[in-house]
């Protein structure tokens, strides 16, 4: 009967120790051989914890990856530019709209992360970087010749701070 104890008594530390970690190699499985409790060297994510960090760094790193994307040369010709805005100015014009958003993007494409466009201050054009700037002087040479107003503004208030910056063009 001893024996039998024994051996659950054994089968649960190891199981113990799986869990706090001789399985990620953390501690020495023989300093416990006689039935010492073994102590955490430091805290594991619980599987739903690790999951969910990695979940995040992942989304982390896709955003990453399009700031990156709308800070590189867009390497669109203002030839197809002006088709794409023309497709997209029809079709908006189809649905009855009088303006549509062409972009939206995070603020720290601005160089003062949105301060001045949401404070709606002479310049602020110029605080714009990549890709937004690439269409502010697109609609600035090609589009507000024939009319087209553009609106730039803060559209979205994480944690009460500006957060996302849309632009829109707007006729009629």
């Amino acid at each position: 009967m001893a024996g039998a104890g024994s051996a659950l008594g054994r089968q649960h530390v190891e199981r113990v120790l799986e869990i706090v970690g001789v399985v990620a190699g953390e501690l020495d499985p023989a300093a416990v051989g006689g039935m010492v409790q073994p102590q955490r060297t430091s805290v594991q994510p619980l599987p739903v914890e690790a999951e969910s960090a990695r979940q995040h760094a992942a989304e982390e790193a896709e955003k990453k990856s399009l700031i990156d994307q709308f800070l590189k040369p867009s390497g669109v010709s203002d030839e197809e530019r002006m088709k794409r805005a023309a497709a997209i100015i029809q079709r908006a014009v189809g649905n009855g709209l009088t303006e549509v958003q062409v972009v939206r993007f995070p603020n720290s494409l601005c160089t003062d992360r949105g301060r001045a466009i949401n404070q709606t201050e002479p310049g602020w054009e110029t605080t714009l970087t990549g890709l937004p700037k690439e269409l502010y002087e697109f609609w600035a040479k090609y589009l507000r010749p024939r009319g087209y107003r553009l609106q730039v503004q803060v559209v979205d208030f994480s944690g009460g701070v500006p957060g996302d910056i849309g632009m829109s063009l707007k006729w009629g």
